[in-house]
């Protein structure tokens, strides 16, 4: 019989950080664990989403667009060419560099990782009522807009510390 788990103080609990960071490890391990069940990653699903949005971009415009650093993004490419589901050709403009393309495979690939982040997102979300998703969407919307964060890197994405700091915030 397993002992019955410690509440979390009061204070811990008030800690917007500090839930920010919580929840935000809950929902990388959802959407993390969806995509996997067909060989995807969220940055798969990041440049396939930006490539369909806003059209054929070089590599470093598709790093702008989602945040992966420029470094990380030749794996991601490569990851998604061999899967058949976007195409590298020389830019007619500027031969040393190529234009990224989505195919008609990339799309449906898409289609499918669509379905998976929207079931992460219902689970997710769950036990709040539509209206209460939506001003969520909005309040995070808005806190990422203000601090503009860099977006982590597939080799350096890291848990955040659930722990409190010296001062009491979270990590």
């Amino acid at each position: 019989m397993s002992p019955t788990p410690e509440p979390t103080p009061a204070r811990l609990r008030a800690i917007p950080s500090r839930l920010l960071a919580g929840a935000s490890v809950v929902a990388d391990r959802l959407v993390s664990e969806r995509l996997a069940t067909e060989g995807a990653r969220k940055w798969h699903f990041a440049v396939l989403v930006a490539l369909a949005e806003a059209g054929a971009a070089s590599q470093a415009g598709l790093s702008r667009r989602t945040g992966i650093y420029r470094s990380d993004m030749v794996a991601v490419l490569n990851e998604l060419a061999a899967a058949e589901c976007i195409r590298r050709e020389p830019d007619p403009s500027d031969r040393r560099r190529n234009v990224i393309t989505l195919t008609p495979t990339g799309r449906r690939r898409l289609e499918r990782l669509d379905t998976l982040i929207s079931d992460a997102q219902r689970e997710l979300l769950a036990p709040l009522t539509p209206v209460q998703q939506d001003e969520l969407t909005h309040l995070l919307t808005v806190l990422t807009e203000h601090h503009h964060p860099p977006h982590p890197s597939p080799s350096t994405c890291a848990v955040p510390s659930l722990a409190p700091t010296v001062d009491g915030s979270s990590g």
